[in-house]
C-alpha cells in the first residue's frame, strides 16, 4: 500500500522564514521548490533533497527543542558534516550506537532536531 515516503515537515516561528533558507539552503545546500499557488500564502517554503521533500512551515508557540522529533539527512563525509555544524556554531551531540551507521544530532537554528548519518562498514 505505501510505496515512498514523499515528503517530511519541519516547522519553524512566523517570520523566520528567511533565516531558514539561509540555514537548510545556504548552509546544507539543499535546493528550494516551488509550493503550489494554493499553498503559498501559508508562509514557509518547500526543499527538494532526492525523491523526497522537505516541507518548511510556520508555527509559533511550539517548545521544538523539547521533541524526539527530527530529520536525518545521510552523508557520505560525516566529518565535513560535524566540521559544517562547528562552524554554524551548532552543538553536536552522539546519540546512542546504531548498527551500520555512524552519526551524531543537533539542533537547527529553531530548535528544530536534525541528524546526520554515514553508512558504515561495522554492525
Amino acid at each position: 500500500m505505501i510505496v515512498a515516503l514523499h515528503h517530511a515537515q519541519l516547522t519553524v516561528p512566523a517570520g523566520a522564514e528567511d533565516a531558514a533558507r539561509a540555514f537548510y539552503c545556504g548552509a546544507l545546500g539543499l535546493r528550494e521548490i516551488p509550493k503550489p499557488v494554493s499553498l503559498a500564502g501559508r508562509g514557509g517554503f518547500w526543499l527538494e533533497l532526492g525523491p523526497v521533500q522537505i516541507h518548511v512551515g510556520t508555527e509559533d508557540g511550539v517548545a521544538r527543542e523539547r521533541t524526539k522529533a527530527h530529520l536525518a539527512f545521510e552523508v557520505d563525509d560525516l566529518a565535513a558534516a560535524r566540521a559544517l555544524v562547528a562552524r554554524l556554531g551548532l552543538p553536536a551531540a552522539e546519540g546512542p550506537p546504531v548498527p551500520g551507521l555512524v552519526r551524531f544530532e543537533t539542533r537547527d537554528p529553531f530548535g528544530n532536531r536534525v541528524e546526520f548519518v554515514q553508512r558504515s562498514g561495522g554492525s
